[in-house]
């Protein structure tokens, strides 16, 4: 592929940031448009996708035709056939299967935490409303910036049941929010990504949400300074990592000698792509305790929500952490959990094995055949 991707989002969407930031760590040519997704697709006479999801990507078939593509763990891995440097999937299946089940946590719980402090906090709402309409169209008049922001503040504060934010479940997801900011704050202490010394395609999912919860909205912004100032760094250093393992200046990062970065440089180490990925029997404590929030929390929802789908229930509750969850049937994270079923059957036999016993007492556990 020569052309640019064509990228159609908005400033607000924790996903555009994530693939953004993936197009740039691996030097993907890339175009961004901000504002209405089916406007800007109609200027190019392109047929919008159903439904239209935050980003729409635009690339080329094998006949040359446009077409668009939406959801973001697809389209990594879409990428990955197209550009083969810089990967963003460790080479380990086991890493492989563990960083897609990260991802999906990034994509489908951690967004709770985003949706929830910006619209059910007084002060996050007026500053969203304002901010979202001002990023679609910055020369706003006052009169209409108010206008549409109350539209949008009244839309979203009344969808707020449906991904499970309510008076009930706020104490739960302020005090997993705050659990993740202390294990992302303790696992930097020792690698500067989730799977080594590079990042994979979770870094960018989880990433994505942190730019929202520490980059746009006041509470949780608030809270991520006090409690987890690693995390908020890291999130300024993943927004343009376009140089890293690039040559020159890489050695210094990994605390590799120049000299011995240059020599490494000559033999395209760099470009190795088992290069930089954690070894299985290494494993750190941080990161297996990072699956220990996955296990309490998300695994509970995926597991409710499947059951009630079945049962052709529009409404479920479970048992989290002690604290009742409810909240509206998904039939997408159905999707998800049949999806995280099927990476973890690609796994060998023994792969398996190994697996389980890393997540073993987690609760991750209870979704793997």
């Amino acid at each position: 592929m020569t052309d640019p991707i064509k990228v159609f989002g908005n400033v607000g969407s924790p996903y555009t940031q994530k693939m953004l930031s993936l197009l740039r760590y691996r030097n993907i040519p890339y175009s961004v448009s901000w504002g209405d997704v089916v406007q800007n697709l109609s200027f190019l006479n392109i047929e919008p996708p159903k439904p239209v999801l935050l980003p729409t990507m635009v690339v080329k078939n094998d006949e040359g035709s446009d077409i668009c593509r939406t959801d973001t763990t697809p389209i990594i891995r879409y990428l990955e056939e197209l550009y083969k440097e810089k990967s963003v999937i460790p080479p380990s299946p086991i890493l492989c299967f563990l960083n897609y089940l990260l991802e999906d946590f990034a994509d489908e719980w951690t967004t709770k935490y985003m949706f929830h402090y910006r619209w059910y906090f007084n002060e996050d709402a007026d500053n969203a409303k304002k901010m979202l309409v001002l990023q679609h169209k910055i020369d706003i008049d006052d009169d209409s910036m108010n206008q549409f922001g109350d539209i949008i503040a009244e839309r979203q504060i009344n969808r707020l049941w449906v991904v499970g934010s309510n008076n009930e479940t706020a104490k739960l997801i302020d005090q997993s929010y705050k659990r993740y900011l202390l294990l992302m704050e303790k696992h930097l202490k020792f690698l500067p990504f989730m799977f080594g010394q590079r990042p994979s395609s979770s870094d960018f999912g989880l990433y994505g949400q942190l730019t929202q919860l520490v980059g746009f909205d006041p509470t949780p912004r608030n809270i991520a300074y006090k409690q987890s100032p690693r995390t908020v760094s890291w999130v300024n250093i993943m927004s343009d990592l376009s140089g890293l393992h690039d040559s020159g200046g890489i050695g210094e990062f990994f605390g590799v000698k120049n000299e011995e970065a240059n020599n490494k440089n000559k033999l395209n180490y760099f470009k190795d792509p088992n290069y930089g990925w954690i070894d299985i029997d290494n494993i750190p404590n941080s990161l297996i305790e990072i699956f220990n929030e996955v296990g309490k929390v998300y695994i509970p929802c995926l597991i409710a929500n499947a059951n009630a789908y079945k049962s052709g229930d529009e409404v479920w509750e479970t048992s989290i952490d002690g604290e009742i969850w409810k909240q509206k049937t998904f039939p997408y994270q159905v999707k998800c959990l049949n999806w995280i079923k099927d990476e973890f059957n690609k796994l060998s036999v023994d792969d398996k094995k190994t697996t389980l016993n890393l997540i073993s007492g987690s609760g991750c556990e209870k979704i793997l055949d």
